[in-house]
């Protein structure tokens, strides 16, 4: 319990701060926006390009272990989408950026720490597999399923041409693209321009942290709970459920098996309101998940290392 309130604490208290500055009126929302503005279009780009630039993508490669966390995240975006439409009656678009947020998991700020905590250093290799397809793959998904429901079920040709575009204008697909570039052809990045990413690639978890405290000032949980619940339980139940199933079935080795389980029990990430934010439907939704499934995660993440070989 302990190790966990050491990495999910110091998550709440950065949250707190920002939260609190914009309520008392010592940061204003237009700071906030700015702050948001930042962390999405240069800091967070910076940190998912030195994350995987320097990663080795071959050495902790895992198909099972893959395909073992990916049905649980397909499954739980699908439900989310799902629930959100007709058992909630929300708009496609909504629709789409709620089932983002039952999608992607807190895989880096809490999937990683957490595990090394419990299990060590030398059982990360299965995160590391995760976490350098995570972001790539759950972006591609969610934002070609978005343009797709924005062309009003046209023809996927036609979607497509919008697709790519979308894709390669997002500065996070940016900075995943030339990281995996950098990583797959071994180019030497100048040390002082290697530098100055790293020092935006550190401010990039804070400010994101700080701004997503201020904007759940704006973006209150009235006449959203019941969504925010069903979020909260594919996230941190179903997701993890139907891993659990898949690696078993693929016959996963302990390590790999611990690494899929944590990583998919993991709360909805930030990035899952930079991608409502992005498209500008399902905002207070998804800032409110990340809080509140981040909270609650501390006792379901327990659970399941209490449950895990």
């Amino acid at each position: 319990m302990q190790a966990l309130l050491d990495v999910i604490i110091p998550v709440f208290l950065v949250i707190g701060a920002g939260y609190i500055a914009v309520w008392v009126g010592i940061f204003s929302d237009k700071g906030t926006d700015a702050l948001m503005t930042f962390s999405q279009n240069f800091a967070i780009p910076c940190l998912l390009f030195t994350a995987l630039a320097s990663l080795d993508l071959g050495a902790s490669f895992n198909l099972p272990l893959l395909l073992s966390f990916y049905i649980g995240a397909v499954a739980g975006f699908l439900t989310g989408v799902m629930g959100a439409r007709f058992v909630f009656a929300r708009p496609w678009t909504d629709s789409v950026a709620i089932g983002f947020c039952c999608l992607f998991s807190n895989s880096l700020l809490l999937g990683l720490p957490i595990t090394e905590r419990a299990y060590g250093p030398n059982a990360l290799a299965g995160n590391y597999a995760i976490i350098a397809l995570h972001a790539p793959f759950c972006y591609f998904l969610g934002i070609t399923t978005m343009e797709l429901v924005k062309n009003g079920g046209g023809s996927v040709v036609t979607s497509m041409t919008r697709v790519l575009p979308a894709m390669f204008k997002n500065a996070l697909i940016l900075g995943i693209s030339l990281g995996l570039i950098v990583n797959i052809t071994n180019i030497a990045v100048p040390s002082v321009l290697q530098d100055g990413v790293d020092l935006l690639a550190r401010a990039a978890l804070p400010s994101a942290l700080f701004a997503l405290g201020g904007v759940l000032v704006r973006y209150r949980p009235e006449g959203d709970l019941k969504v925010i619940l069903m979020v909260c339980a594919i996230s941190l139940l179903v997701h993890p459920m139907i891993s659990w199933g898949a690696a078993t079935t693929f016959g996963l080795d302990q390590d790999a098996f611990r690494s899929v389980i944590l990583t998919s029990a993991m709360a909805p990430g930030v990035s899952t309101y930079l991608f409502a934010n992005m498209y500008g439907v399902a905002r207070r939704v998804a800032a409110t998940s990340v809080l509140v499934a981040t909270a609650s995660s501390i006792f379901s993440v327990l659970i399941w290392l209490l449950v895990l070989p």
